[in-house]
């Protein structure tokens, strides 16, 4: 497919204003992986070393419980990261926003690399951590927002989840970094020279990240949707305000499809506490850990374009749908797996789960979301709604702890709040309007016109040419 295309008047597509869809995907992948392999290594960190070095150990319980606590205070800054960073991407450009959030993330990123232990300075250590969380959270609070709408604003009509999901396949891309950078660490290091130094090298090397990502986004030129919303005079002053009275009930769709959250906390954060930690007992190796998260995610970033694809042959809804249940009851057999101590099971589990069944949300989410609102509020309406549901799972780890602890039937309590957030998110897909066959001008629109299927699929063939 060519990677310049005008629309015809008419059509309602922009058409005033060139589309570079290959161009756009490429930069949100890039971005995306950069800025995730920053917030992730905070994640891996939050289970893996944080609760020994950054609190007092002399209670592990305790240190493991507030070490989540921190990690949930990125999730407590996005919905604010996402109210500022979306109101600046829907009224001065998508471009803009992912620039700043980059160099926002990257920074803060960098400087937990610099941070001394509780046993140097005691609680100064673990308040200056959260106040570099806060800023981590801010920064990611307009990534998948700003990032998938410059690349569903570039796509050609007919090909927007394919080309939207290449955001979230950055996304996993950069948990794969992640994870890439700590396990030769884990594996080569001493446990007390990973614990003593070797954990701030992943931290230190986003100084090359910053780097790298802001030459990728820099080149990308904005949306010809944002480009003629601004040459007709009708960007909002107030994006927030817009869209809660004219899209609210889209908003409180999308905060309960975004509690799907739940899964990846569930397998990538108080999973890995749960098989590595003294508090559990359980007894796997902090590398055997991450090769379990590596390569569930190492297939989610083979399948996620496929699906991406499928939901615009059959729909987002029907993807949306069967990842939510599907994903989260297999979090009981996922649990029940690690709490046997079966590693090789729990490696199959995890690719069923995270890398294959979880990617029909997963892969469909960033264009289903973009696509309950109109351009004029499209990030505001995105980053916001899907920050305030992240949000409400940010704690789950903590509670996960406290609520489930060593000694219990771990993945019958924590299987079962994951299984009731799946049902919620799929009883909010299923009551969304469907979105695929809506031309870009028409979103948001409660009475929007759908293209005929026929119609569709010869308009699909021609955008594939």
């Amino acid at each position: 497919m060519r990677d310049e295309i005008v629309e015809p008047p008419g059509s309602h597509e922009p058409s005033a204003h060139v589309k570079t869809p290959r161009k756009a995907a490429a930069s949100g992948w890039m971005g995306s992986a950069l800025e995730y392999y920053d917030f992730f290594i905070y994640a891996q960190a939050a289970a893996l070393v944080f609760p020994s070095i950054m609190y007092d150990a002399e209670d592990p319980k305790f240190a493991l419980i507030v070490s989540f606590l921190t990690y949930g205070v990125g999730y407590v800054a996005r919905p604010i990261g996402a109210f500022v960073l979306g109101h600046w991407g829907d009224t001065h450009g998508r471009k803009n926003v992912l620039v700043l959030c980059m160099l926002l993330m990257g920074g803060s990123t960098f400087l937990v690399a610099l941070l001394p232990t509780y046993a140097s300075v005691g609680i100064l250590a673990p308040i200056l951590l959260v106040c570099l969380r806060l800023i981590q959270g801010f920064a990611v609070g307009g990534e998948i927002s700003g990032a998938s709408a410059m690349i569903l604003e570039h796509s050609p009509f007919g090909r927007r989840g394919y080309y939207a999901s290449f955001s979230l396949q950055g996304v996993q891309a950069g948990q794969i970094l992640a994870a890439a950078v700590f396990l030769p660490l884990s594996a080569i290091l001493s446990e007390d020279a990973f614990l003593s130094w070797g954990w701030r090298i992943p931290f230190a090397l986003s100084a090359f990240v910053v780097f790298a990502g802001y030459m990728v986004r820099r080149k990308v030129d904005e949306t010809p949707a944002f480009q003629e919303e601004a040459e007709e005079g009708e960007v909002p002053g107030a994006p927030i305000a817009v869209v809660v009275r004219e899209n609210g009930s889209d908003m409180l769709r999308v905060i309960c499809m975004a509690l799907m959250n739940a899964v990846p906390t569930a397998a990538t954060v108080f999973g890995a506490a749960y098989a590595t930690s003294d508090t559990y007992g359980i007894g796997f190796s902090t590398t055997m850990y991450l090769w379990i998260s590596v390569s569930g995610n190492i297939v989610a970033v083979a399948l996620i374009p496929f699906v991406g694809s499928l939901s615009d042959r059959i729909g987002r809804r029907p993807c949306i749908i069967v990842g939510a249940l599907g994903s989260t009851a297999l979090s009981y057999a996922y649990l029940w797996a690690i709490s046997q101590g079966n590693a090789a099971l729990a490696f199959v589990l995890a690719i069923l789960m995270w890398g294959i069944v979880y990617q029909g949300y997963n892969a469909v989410f960033p264009s289903f979301y973009q696509e309950l609102f109109p351009t004029k509020t499209r990030v505001t309406g995105f980053a916001v709604s899907q920050n305030i549901g992240t949000l409400i799972t940010a704690f789950l780890p903590a509670i996960y702890a406290e609520v489930a602890p060593g000694g219990s039937n771990v993945p019958l309590i924590v299987g079962s709040w994951t299984f009731g957030i799946g049902i919620i998110a799929a009883i909010a897909a299923f009551s969304a309007r469907e979105t695929y066959r809506v031309h870009l001008d028409d979103l948001g629109r409660k009475d929007a016109p759908e293209v005929p299927r026929e119609e569709y699929e010869r308009i699909r063939q021609e955008a594939s040419v």
